[in-house]
């Protein structure tokens, strides 16, 4: 098999016509968010691997518009209920269009791809965010918050809103959160190497001491089969069996970290007028995108939780030959790089926010050193149980901080033993003024009266107490158990 090829096939227009793209843009891979994942054409894939085959080319310059499904695929819809999002099949989801080569592009080279235009998909104008529960994803705060839950979102234009946390609007950054080159076999195997190695720490005296206040579990999500689309190389349910595809899919790399060729990096600054500069590790660069968001607060937190959606983006490459040598190695492998990026010209103007400080403390009061994540882990929580005081729950605080347009921090990183974080919301997306002040809420908090919650709320579960019954119903069994 063969990292890098003529593309197999062009996919026609799906979302539009000819008349609806603009003029001198090449409408390269389409996609029908009505059909499932597997019935696509070209094909997506799921996995990072060499050996997929690219399913378009474009050259250096060419303007060209890429169509993307949601990153479940279309397993979380537009209802009241967090049941989908609960029982969410987690083994078949960041579903990437591509890989696209650009022939001149060679291993060491750097691909330098500018972010044009983006948007959701026409007539596909929504998005959920949600929070998993914690035996199926987990999330930053779930150990604070295990159960699944969801809000569904508007699009008005530019702005959005939702159902399910009332008084808030704000303006989206649109972005992929997943976009990035293939690896080649020696960088695959270097991540399968260190991941598997983190995993088997688990339990064990070796474990990271952060495992201790960060429920999110398992550590790595390891190669696995199940699940696994692999572009033309074919899907697990009807290739399960065959050698080659059995190969590919237990070495094929989960979607889920970001790596060295960008990946899953969930930044929410890549939007239009962005430009990055990828490495290149296989002859033609083979570069995938999915993951589609209007909006997302700074680290995502939920999980499932910037505003997810199908979208498009148009986009244009070239190549600067050798280029892999301005990025700085830092590492016992000269793959051990990163891509870096300009941010464009156009995002949301705010104005006035309100800061939330975290610090290396946990929530049993214990002293951990100059620890950065547990810092904002306390910010983030600072910030939900300040804001949940003026008539929201929780968990609507929650799913809105992984999803509007929050600033974090890294305020202080040297000043031992605390490592300081902050969290910045803006306060123009609340229709109430939220700031510290005399008045109703403080008021009824000293009365120790709890503020009347406003409705509707958040979606929820069903049925809290049942266990996740991981499944996609659209396929012929069931994924985990293959039954």
């Amino acid at each position: 098999m063969s990292s890098a090829g003529p593309a197999s096939k062009k996919a026609k227009i799906g979302n539009g016509t000819e008349a609806q793209v603009k003029k001198g843009v090449t409408p390269l891979l389409s996609v029908d968010p009505s059909l499932r994942p597997w019935e696509q054409s070209p094909p997506l894939h799921n996995r990072w691997h060499p050996d997929i085959p690219p399913v378009a080319t474009v050259e250096q310059g060419q303007i060209f518009r890429v169509e993307m499904i949601d990153w479940t695929g279309g397993q979380i819809k537009n209802d009241d209920s967090a049941d989908d999002v609960k029982n969410v099949d987690l083994t078949q989801v960041h579903y990437l269009s591509g890989p696209i080569a650009v022939p001149d592009a060679v291993p060491g080279d750097l691909l330098k791809v500018e972010f044009l235009n983006m948007g959701p998909l026409p007539g596909d104008e929504w998005g959920f965010t949600g929070t998993f529960h914690k035996d199926n994803g987990g999330g930053f705060l779930t150990d604070h918050y295990p159960q699944a839950t969801k809000a569904c979102w508007d699009f008005e234009g530019v702005y959005c809103c939702s159902r399910h946390i009332p008084g808030v609007r704000f303006p989206g950054l649109i972005h992929p959160g997943l976009i990035g080159t293939a690896p080649s076999q020696e960088l695959l195997e270097m991540w399968n190497e260190r991941e598997a190695a983190l995993v088997a720490e688990e339990g064990t005296d070796k474990e990271k001491t952060l495992c201790s206040v960060m429920a999110t579990r398992p550590l790595a999500c390891l190669p696995n089969p199940k699940g696994a689309m692999l572009g033309e190389l074919g899907h697990f349910t009807a290739k399960t069996g065959d050698p080659a595809w059995d190969k590919v899919a237990a070495e094929a790399a989960r979607t889920v970290p970001g790596r060295e060729n960008g990946g899953n990096c969930d930044i929410k600054n890549l939007s239009r007028g962005c430009t990055v500069y990828f490495p290149v590790f296989v002859p033609g660069a083979n570069l995938s995108m999915g993951d589609m968001h209007f909006s997302q607060g700074d680290g995502e937190v939920s999980f499932c939780g910037a505003i997810e959606m199908s979208g498009y983006l148009e986009l244009k490459c070239s190549v600067i030959k050798g280029g892999m040598k301005l990025l700085p190695v830092v590492g016992p492998s000269p793959l051990c790089v990163n891509p870096i990026f300009e941010i464009g010209p156009l995002e949301p103007r705010f104005s006035e926010f309100l800061v939330f400080e975290g610090i290396s403390v946990d929530e049993q009061g214990r002293q951990h050193y100059l620890d950065a994540t547990l810092a904002y882990k306390r910010a983030v929580l600072n910030c939900i149980k300040y804001l949940s005081q003026f008539g929201y729950t929780e968990e609507q605080i929650y799913l809105l901080l992984s999803c509007c347009p929050c600033e974090g921090r890294l305020s202080g990183i040297v000043d031992v033993p605390n490592a300081v974080a902050t969290l910045a919301v803006p306060l123009s997306i609340f229709n109430q003024d939220v700031r510290p002040k005399e008045g109703a809420v403080l008021e009824a908090l000293a009365k120790g009266i709890s503020i009347k919650k406003l409705t509707p709320s958040q979606a929820v579960e069903s049925n809290a107490a049942a266990e996740p019954e991981p499944s996609d119903p659209r396929l012929p069994y069931c994924a985990p158990c293959k039954s």
